[in-house]
């Protein structure tokens, strides 16, 4: 009880940042709550550097509330759905993904950059962005300005690409069909893919929302295995010995939970007056967490360091949208 109290002022602080974070997100989608979050916490740590009795809550909504927003995420997603929809774009996901890794990998040994913001750049870039970092970062326990850095370059090319995608596909002749996959493998964030596909429907008078959505969504699930792999590969740097590692301990409990969540909706068949609200209400526990990781960040020396990370989320950016689009053209979907 003593340690609930204690979390209140900071959660509630949190809580008080994201409402304006979340309306600002809802009118600008293609920057979203997230970045405004996170935006606005490192502002307010610039004038207000001591937390207080705030600093508690404020830890706790980084990381606890950051998982319970991951494992209610499992509830927008029935997996019969996006198996059945989405499993004749999964050649191109699989090679965007490994292309993304592969790539950021690469990168970071050149470079000699931090591990962890390697790690999640790649997985943002690769999976789905903000959600996908959300989910690495407690795994591999990333500190909050190695989120904050990861989730900046993200959101980076994010807009990027839901300004210059749409035109993109338009000059290279993307058919719907297309662009829907083009959009739903290439861009990073959720949020960026109903962007650029609305985008494109509004050229185009075309209805392409729905199939970049269920391609993106099917990308999604990808990180239940690259989670898993992480949180294996976590607990064997901290053993002693080959007898101490634990495969429950390196198991991420919170990834566990978003399976069960998936696996609810599907077997359920749970409408969307239930899930929706749920999807709302993990996408508004996402943007307090930002809150609270921007409040935990120095934007100076985030800014200083900040010219690698760039450099290796255009690459991967540049990367996935090539290999997207040769394997439609090798595929003929274009």
């Amino acid at each position: 009880m003593k340690t609930n109290i204690k979390n209140f002022p900071g959660i509630l602080l949190c809580f008080c940042i994201a409402v304006p974070a979340w309306f600002f997100g809802s009118l600008f989608p293609v920057i979203g709550g997230p970045v405004f979050a996170i935006l606005a916490g490192m502002i307010i740590t610039i004038f207000v550097k001591e937390k207080g009795i705030c600093h508690n809550g404020i830890t706790f909504t980084s990381k606890k509330i950051l998982q319970l927003a991951v494992v209610l995420l499992g509830f927008g997603m029935n997996l019969s759905d996006i198996l059945s929809k989405g499993k004749q774009s999964l050649p191109i996901i699989l090679a965007t993904i490994s292309t993304s890794l592969i790539v950021s990998y690469i990168i970071y040994r050149l470079l000699h950059m931090d591990a962890k913001i390697s790690t999640l750049i790649g997985i943002g870039s690769s999976i789905c962005g903000g959600s996908a970092i959300a989910a690495a970062a407690p795994v591999i326990e990333a500190d909050d300005e190695e989120i904050a850095q990861s989730i900046s370059v993200i959101f980076l090319f994010n807009v990027a690409a839901a300004l210059i995608f749409p035109s993109l596909g338009t000059a290279l002749g993307l058919s719907n069909e297309g662009f829907g996959l083009f959009a739903g493998t290439a861009v990073n964030d959720t949020s960026s893919v109903t962007a650029a596909a609305a985008a494109w429907d509004g050229i185009h008078g075309s209805n392409t929302l729905d199939a970049a959505t269920i391609v993106k969504l099917t990308r999604t699930l990808a990180i239940i295995p690259i989670t898993l792999v992480l949180g294996i590969l976590q607990a064997r740097k901290k053993k002693d010995g080959a007898s101490t590692f634990s495969f429950r301990r390196a198991f991420p409990m919170f990834i566990l939970f978003f399976v069960l969540a998936s696996v609810i909706t599907t077997v359920f068949a749970l409408p969307g007056t239930v899930t929706s609200p749920l999807k709302d209400l993990s996408k508004f526990f996402i943007v307090m967490a930002m809150v609270a990781i921007g409040l935990n960040t120095n934007i100076v020396s985030l800014i200083k360091t900040g010219a690698k990370p760039i450099f290796m989320g255009f690459v991967c950016w540049v990367s996935i949208a090539a290999v997207s689009l040769l394997l439609q053209m090798a595929l003929g979907i274009m």
